[in-house]
């Protein structure tokens, strides 16, 4: 995180709290999630997506300031939203390991400030950087670190200030989704696939710190195209046959379907299984191998494609979920929130920030 609330460390009597927004920014939507709490848990108020126009933001970085503040204004306006904790685009954010030795250690940001450069194609001076402890012993400490060009922070800060929502945190999307995907405590590691619309993000979540990102120009839309294309339809109707087939391997309406999308959900499963098998036959400088993969999970909002969870779990050999995005939020049998399960998929980063308000409770 790199913009810590005040609160995280005097957090409000439960009784004064006030809602928590969580809001995802990408290059083509806002998803926002407001939550309440209550006796019996935690509560969704209130749920959205605002789309973004084409250009406003590209990459992660904002090209528009204007319109966005428009965007941010008239969001503020139809959400009562004034605070907000808000992620950050993968496409911007660097993470790396350090090892420092212990002796003549005097500071850790000094130090990390001094190897920077060695790590992101940014002066020091121009970066912004957080880090997490993720390993100790008697002469060095191992930390996780995660940096982003200052004038990517500065001009988000900006046009929320200009739309007059305060900013209480930002971090990079794939913490948030864990967040809000992983149970609370649990410390063994994940590797998270965010299938979305045009992208798809890879993540590995070790001991609850965020050790890997990658994000893949590969999503639902992806699909569609083929499917138009192969089969001359438009755009909505490929949409639904995507949805109502998806990989579907013995259904005998959809073989022809079903090649189709194999051969470009191929391209997905070959991406996930790089990163997969890299990480679980990498060794450190040390030595030492990294923690196997228990599990993973898929989110976004085009993960729920039938059949996919049960594709990738085949092709990794490993198990393969949906993710719950309410496992830490609610008792099911007091509480479901009204939300679609496919819309829950999607809001998973929006969620997982909101949920930083209650990290203390």
């Amino acid at each position: 995180m790199f913009i810590n609330s005040f609160n995280r460390f005097f957090p409000a009597p439960s009784f004064l709290a006030m809602p928590s927004f969580g809001l995802d920014i990408s290059d083509e939507s806002l998803k926002f999630i407001k939550l309440v709490s209550h006796r019996d848990g935690i509560h969704v108020v209130a749920h959205g997506e605002q789309k973004i126009p084409p250009g406003v933001i590209e990459a992660g970085k904002i090209k528009d300031p204007i319109k966005m503040e428009e965007i941010l204004s008239k969001l503020r306006k139809e959400s009562g939203l004034k605070s907000v904790r808000v992620s950050l685009p993968e496409d911007q954010t660097y993470l790396f390991k350090l090892r420092l030795e212990k002796a003549g250690l005097k500071s850790i940001r000094e130090s990390i400030e001094l190897s920077l450069e060695e790590y992101i194609p940014v002066s020091a001076a121009e970066a912004t950087f957080d880090y997490m402890l993720i390993n100790e012993d008697e002469k060095s400490i191992q930390l996780q670190v995660a940096a982003i060009p200052t004038n990517v922070i500065e001009n988000y800060l900006t046009v929320f200030k200009n739309a007059s929502i305060l900013v209480k945190s930002v971090e990079i999307e794939a913490q948030a989704i864990a967040r809000a995907v992983i149970k609370s405590g649990d410390m063994s590691t994940h590797m998270i696939v965010d299938f979305g619309e045009k992208r798809t993000g890879i993540f590995i979540i070790s001991k609850g710190v965020t050790m890997f990102t990658s994000t893949l120009d590969f999503g639902g839309m992806t699909l569609d195209n083929m499917i138009k294309k192969n089969f001359n339809l438009s755009y909505e109707e490929a949409d639904k046959i995507k949805r109502k087939f998806g990989l579907q391997r013995n259904n005998p309406e959809n073989k022809e379907v079903f090649s189709v999308l194999l051969n470009s959900v191929s391209i997905l499963r070959d991406e996930v299984a790089k990163h997969f098998l890299y990480w679980q036959t990498h060794k450190d400088e040390t030595g030492n191998s990294n923690p196997p993969i228990e599990k993973i999970l898929i989110c976004g909002g085009d993960s729920n494609l039938i059949g996919l969870a049960d594709y990738l779990s085949v092709s990794l050999k490993t198990k393969v979920e949906m993710a719950n995005v309410w496992v830490n939020i609610k008792d099911t049998n007091k509480y479901i929130p009204d939300i679609s399960f496919k819309n829950a998929l999607s809001l998973a980063a929006a969620l997982g920030l909101a949920l930083g308000d209650f990290e203390h409770d």
